[in-house]
């Protein structure tokens, strides 16, 4: 009984050694070495877009308490932007008399 436990144990032990030893090789093929670049690619594609998104969601929540105007839409309140139009109107006004 005990020499066939000891025979399964190594039996299996001689398996395991084989199958991790053939991963390790392949890592270092070009085949396994593109897998890794790629992977490596997509998982930061991953990161950026996952903080995009988070970056996102952090602006819109900042405008919403803070009561500024939704992202994507102008602001063209005030300042430089009525002085010129009502300059303008009224240099057409001047050159008109």
């Amino acid at each position: 009984m005990r020499r066939g436990l000891w025979f399964v144990a190594g039996a299996g032990t001689a398996v395991y050694v084989m199958v991790r030893g053939r991963r390790a090789a392949e890592v270092f093929t070009v085949d396994g070495l593109q897998d890794r670049v790629g992977a490596l690619a997509v998982g930061m594609r991953m990161v950026r877009d996952e903080v995009a998104q988070g970056q996102a969601e952090k602006e819109s929540e900042l405008r919403q308490r803070l009561g500024l105007v939704p992202h994507g839409t102008p602001e063209l309140t005030g300042g430089r932007h009525r002085s010129t139009s009502a300059e303008n109107s009224q240099q057409h006004q001047e050159g008109s008399n």
